[in-house]
């Protein structure tokens, strides 16, 4: 008895102290086969992301794009400066449309690291490739992507969409819209982009 009159609990029995072992030891063998499988991709997740940021501090040591510097995100397409033209809720145009057949592939103007492939409301379908000195490359109204996720390397001329008219674009014309972002702020693409 205990000194308050209680009677002592019972003690398990030897049985119900072994399901109760052999359920912990289940237990635990089921945590450890689950980490011996999320641990490979967790492991390759982390190892993706150190590279791309050694990648982009790489980047940020090289020269930002010059005149004329920059191959055309659609090949042998005419380019048009529409840079500062009107939009839709007192916009100003941030970038420059190029006009092709839906699904002609987009290529990279740029090496670098890929930041973004997802949605957004203006540019729809968008990819975003940050490249030499930390500039953002910028391609919206996209059909499709490429074979590529975030922190992927790219190398220019790589391709990493597909011309569509998602986003605030559909119904318009095909194009890819093509911006360029220095310190956070766009800047006109068509005087860096090389004229055929």
């Amino acid at each position: 008895m205990l000194a308050d009159g209680n009677k002592q609990p019972p003690r398990p029995s030897f049985f119900s102290r072994l399901i109760s072992l052999f359920i912990k030891a289940i237990v635990l063998l089921a945590l450890l086969f689950v980490f011996d499988k999320l641990l490979p991709s967790i492991s390759q997740q982390t190892q993706s992301f150190v590279v791309a940021k050694w990648q982009q501090l790489n980047l940020l040591q090289q020269e930002l794009p010059t005149e004329n510097s920059l191959p055309s995100p659609l090949p042998e397409r005419n380019l048009t400066d529409t840079w500062g033209a009107a939009r839709s809720q007192g916009r100003s145009h941030e970038g420059i449309d190029i006009f092709a057949p839906r699904n002609t592939p987009v290529q990279s103007t740029t090496q670098g690291v890929v930041s973004k492939v997802g949605e957004n409301t203006l540019g729809g379908r968008v990819v975003v490739v940050v490249g030499p000195g930390g500039a953002g490359h910028y391609y919206a109204h996209l059909e499709d992507y490429a074979d590529i996720s975030p922190n992927d390397w790219v190398n220019q001329g790589d391709v990493i969409g597909y011309v569509g008219d998602s986003g605030n674009a559909k119904g318009t014309p095909t194009h890819v819209h093509y911006g360029i972002y220095i310190n956070g702020s766009a800047v006109n693409p068509y005087p860096l982009l090389q004229k055929d």
